[in-house]
């Protein structure tokens, strides 16, 4: 079993990004000002990509500055999707984190960030240089790591035949992101039980897209393989369009903390903070 401690990503910007309607600049980053305050090890904050692909965080550069971080020990993400956006992201002290997407699927990459599987590698490997000398750290999030719906290859061994060219990099962080919501228990723990002793200098994450019914079932069985690093957004709100199940949306962050608090895990969060975070969630995102 793992002996790091477990740390939870709060992912606003997977909740924000496909909304239709601007947020504005002012309430967005009131937003995430009280979800600093809540104590998040790392807040998914914004992305330094194409306004016209996510016309929703055209502002981050602009909301970042406006965030306040002095009474925080949460750290920044920033979604990058080229080696344009990474040198963007990285000219901010302020983050911490650049999180690239890297797909097993070659039909998502191509749609994703518009590359081969090859040259998103490539970028991959300029970019974990860019974050070694600008002291941030970079994580790659396997898309379709569960699977996909275009027929390409997807077996547990090309998962970790992946992995194996991340570490060959020196890529320490890897997310298996459940894109579409197709993990299952039998898919999830096998897949975290094999590669988590197979790469120990690798911490691997979960992001996991679920249905209201399915959320327990997952997150029980990444921690009960070893993973304990996961992603969740409140109220579940955002995810995938492309999932077969409109009720399929973000884990939970509420359903998160419940699990792991039941498992004693020891989460240091302001619970009146996450309180009010989630009011303002429901009230931005739903109303």
């Amino acid at each position: 079993m793992p002996t790091h401690p477990v740390v939870l990503t709060e992912c606003p910007r997977d909740a924000m990004q496909g909304l239709h309607e601007f947020i504005p600049t002012a309430t967005k980053t009131a937003y995430l000002q009280q979800l600093l305050a809540v104590g998040f090890d790392v807040l998914d904050f914004g992305s330094f990509v194409s306004p016209r692909a996510i016309p929703q965080l055209r502002d981050t550069a602009e909301v970042l500055a406006g965030l306040d971080l002095s009474r925080t020990k949460t750290r920044l993400l920033a979604i990058v999707a080229n080696r344009r956006g990474a040198e963007q992201a990285a000219s901010h002290p302020e983050i911490s984190y650049l999180g690239f997407p890297l797909s097993v699927s070659e039909t998502f990459q191509r749609r994703n960030t518009n590359q081969t599987i090859a040259e998103a590698l490539a970028d991959v490997a300029a970019m974990h240089e860019l974050c070694e000398r600008t002291g941030k750290t970079l994580i790659v999030y396997l898309s379709m790591g569960f699977g996909n719906p275009y027929g390409d290859p997807y077996s547990p061994a090309v998962v970790a035949e992946f992995t194996q060219q991340l570490a060959a990099l020196g890529v320490r962080i890897v997310a298996l992101s459940d894109t579409i919501g197709a993990s299952t228990p039998d898919l999830i723990t096998p897949l975290f039980a094999e590669l988590i002793p197979a790469f120990p200098q690798i911490e691997f994450g979960a992001h996991l897209h679920t249905t209201p019914t399915t959320w327990l079932e997952k997150v029980q069985a990444a921690y009960q393989a070893g993973c304990r690093r996961f992603d969740g957004a409140l109220g579940g709100i955002g995810g995938c369009p492309m999932a077969a199940d409109v009720l399929t949306g973000n884990m939970a962050t509420e359903n998160l903390v419940a699990f792991l608090a039941g498992k004693g895990e020891e989460l240091r969060l302001d619970s009146e903070a996450f309180e009010q975070a989630r009011q303002q969630a429901m009230q931005l995102m739903i109303s």
